[in-house]
């Protein structure tokens, strides 16, 4: 089980930066007043259940922000997920199995699996929504799909943010 979990997530990483870049690449996504918001409710719901599963603080008053740019929310993804593949790789089995608990539902334990698969299937969901919207626009989503990526399982490239 630990080792599809740290493929979800080292995909989950790869998918995200795909699509970003091709957001940022088309001039009317990446102006668009739908997508920046979304792209960040999902790394907003990432840091959220990665700070649970951690046992760290989360500041949602100034987490919920939306940043003033792409490049912000890249930003936010680019240090989320570098944390998260360090993190990832270090867990053992036995740590998928602890139970976390979050206010927004209350009287329900999780267990770091259910969240990692959460935190996946949550990014997933939305990828899907903004690849649709980008497409409207008349864009191209990148590819993002896992068994593409089980291939050669290449890293996130987060070059064109530098």
């Amino acid at each position: 089980m630990l080792a599809l979990l740290q493929d979800l997530i080292r995909h989950k990483a790869h998918a995200n930066a795909n699509l970003l870049k091709a957001v940022r690449d088309h001039e009317a996504a990446a102006h668009d007043a739908e997508i920046r918001p979304i792209l960040h409710h999902v790394i907003l719901a990432n840091r959220f259940w990665f700070s649970l599963m951690r046992g760290v603080s989360f500041q949602p008053e100034h987490e919920s922000r939306v940043p003033d740019s792409l490049g912000e929310v890249a930003e936010l993804y680019r240090n989320t997920h570098a944390q998260e593949l360090e993190w990832i790789a270090r867990i053992q089995e036995a740590d998928l199995m602890r139970t976390i608990e979050t206010p927004f539902i209350p009287g329900q334990n999780f267990s770091v699996a259910q969240a990692i698969l959460q935190v996946c299937l949550h990014s997933h969901g939305r990828r899907a929504q903004c690849a649709t919207k980008l497409r409207q626009l008349g864009g191209i989503p990148p590819p993002m799909d896992f068994v593409i990526w089980l291939k050669d399982r290449p890293a996130p490239n987060w070059e064109c943010w530098s």
